[in-house]
């Protein structure tokens, strides 16, 4: 056996090793209690991945694999030390410079190879430049949309679709025509340019209320890409790393669709957000009961049963240790806690199952929108830390609500609601929350740190 055809067999071990722990990683991450597994098999994999590749015979001058080990790592530790709160708009990125990297290895591939290229990888060429390009800049207005750098909501003009379409279909044909004349280089600019437009002009229409189905279907989208590349440089870990991140990201972004009563083509082109604003200009004035710290620790001491209900709000004030506190002096009582999860709850999926994971609670406490919702007409308190629509009643009741339909926590079949928020202001969806105005509801305005802290120290939890 010589030494490069042993080498050879070293690669291919490496890489049925990667793809085995890749499939494992998804696996495991598909619950709280094998999550860690699966994030380290990822990791593994993905080492391993590296590792062979940097032994392939291809590569020329490894100083300039080094530059780009290094480039990546300035970029890639900062990017890892963000806050939980961050972690949705670092997704995006991360999806960003993926799909830049896939447009970028096809560009070359094109003009390396360029007029001899057959048809069927002329064909995936483009699909992966396609993909590449727009899935790079709509996740980068994904980003800034989630980052507050740009506008939240959906800005829409006439004919809108049209244009969109209209750009697509130019591409889609810029990619015909090269599939059957790959020696017509002038087309392909378009191919790589157009996209890079599309990506834009398919985000900008989109409210933050729609953000997490956005990330996931750009993280399908980026799956895909990476496949294809896989395709091109006849990479089979490529295509089966591809193929799984497209695959899981479009069975989440199905997921995430129904958790918010809708379908792609509204997510993409429905521009959700925009009635609801015009709703929320018109809300009438109405009174609110609050209730002192003192008053809510009182109700919550006398309970037999607790369910927390996490949102956004809670990741912002990054709250979940002080909620910990809170779920620990509860149970010592004797009082029954769970924690109430909404699939859209944050602003990606799995944000608070995350936040709540690094705080070191229970794993069975957290219950998702249907195993948690026959349990609330038992509940004696629902308390809500930072959660807007996911527990707005309108969604079941007013049919002319903008968010009807959509599946959502039944908090308000509590015997007693208690919401910690800094106002009264809507959430992602721009409309008022029928909850904050009922009867059984009572408000504790505030930082939600400061509040649980406050409630803590009120039950005889300690510090503050």
């Amino acid at each position: 056996m010589n030494a490069p055809f042993a080498t050879q067999q070293i690669i291919q071990l490496a890489y049925l090793i990667a793809t085995a722990l890749f499939i494992l990683s998804l696996k495991w991450m598909s619950a709280p209690s094998t999550a860690r597994h699966g994030v380290r098999a990822g990791e593994l994999g993905m080492l391993l991945a590296i590792a062979a590749t940097l032994l392939r015979h291809e590569i020329v001058d490894y100083r300039w694999v080094a530059t780009g080990l290094a480039l990546g790592s300035i970029l890639g530790v900062p990017l890892g030390l963000v806050h939980m709160t961050a972690v949705p708009q670092r997704t995006a990125l991360s999806h960003a410079f993926g799909a830049f990297c896939v447009a970028l290895v096809g560009t070359s591939e094109y003009y390396l190879r360029a007029p001899h290229i057959p048809p069927f990888a002329m064909a995936v060429l483009a699909m992966e430049v396609i993909l590449g390009s727009l899935t790079f800049t709509g996740s980068l207005m994904a980003a800034g949309k989630l980052q507050e750098v740009l506008p939240q909501r959906p800005l829409t003009y006439k004919g809108q679709n049209v244009v969109n379409f209209a750009l697509l279909g130019i591409a889609v044909a810029a990619a015909i025509d090269l599939v059957l004349h790959p020696q017509h280089t002038r087309m392909f600019p378009l191919l790589l340019t157009i996209p890079l437009v599309f990506g834009v002009l398919m985000i900008i229409p989109i409210g933050a209320a729609d953000m997490p189905t956005v990330i996931s279907l750009l993280n399908s989208y980026a799956g895909l890409s990476a496949a294809a590349m896989g395709f091109v440089l006849d990479s089979k870990l490529l295509i089966i790393a591809g193929a799984l991140d497209g695959s899981s990201g479009f069975i989440l972004s199905v997921i995430m669709s129904k958790a918010m009563n809708r379908s792609f083509t509204n997510v993409l082109f429905g521009a959700f957000g925009q009635v609801q604003a015009s709703a929320a200009a018109e809300q009438r004035a109405r009174t609110v009961r609050t209730a002192t710290v003192e008053e809510a620790a009182a109700i919550l001491a006398s309970a037999s049963s607790v369910v927390i209900v996490p949102g956004y709000g809670m990741a912002v004030a990054q709250a979940q240790h002080r909620v910990r506190e809170l779920y620990d002096i509860l149970t010592q009582r004797g009082i029954d806690v769970k924690f109430a999860i909404h699939p859209v709850a944050g602003r990606m999926p799995g944000h608070m199952n995350v936040l709540l994971a690094e705080a070191d609670i229970p794993y069975d406490k957290l219950l998702d929108m249907e195993a948690i919702n026959p349990d609330f007409p038992q509940t004696d308190v629902a308390l809500v830390i930072g959660a807007n629509d996911v527990t707005n009643p309108a969604a079941r009741k007013d049919p002319k609500s903008p968010i009807y339909g959509m599946p959502i926590l039944d908090v308000d079949k509590a015997r007693t609601v208690m919401v910690i928020k800094r106002s009264l202001s809507p959430g992602f969806a721009g409309i008022d929350n029928e909850l904050y105005y009922l009867d059984k509801t009572l408000m504790l305005f505030g930082d939600a740190k400061a509040v649980v802290g406050e409630l803590v120290r009120e039950l005889g939890g300690g510090r503050s």
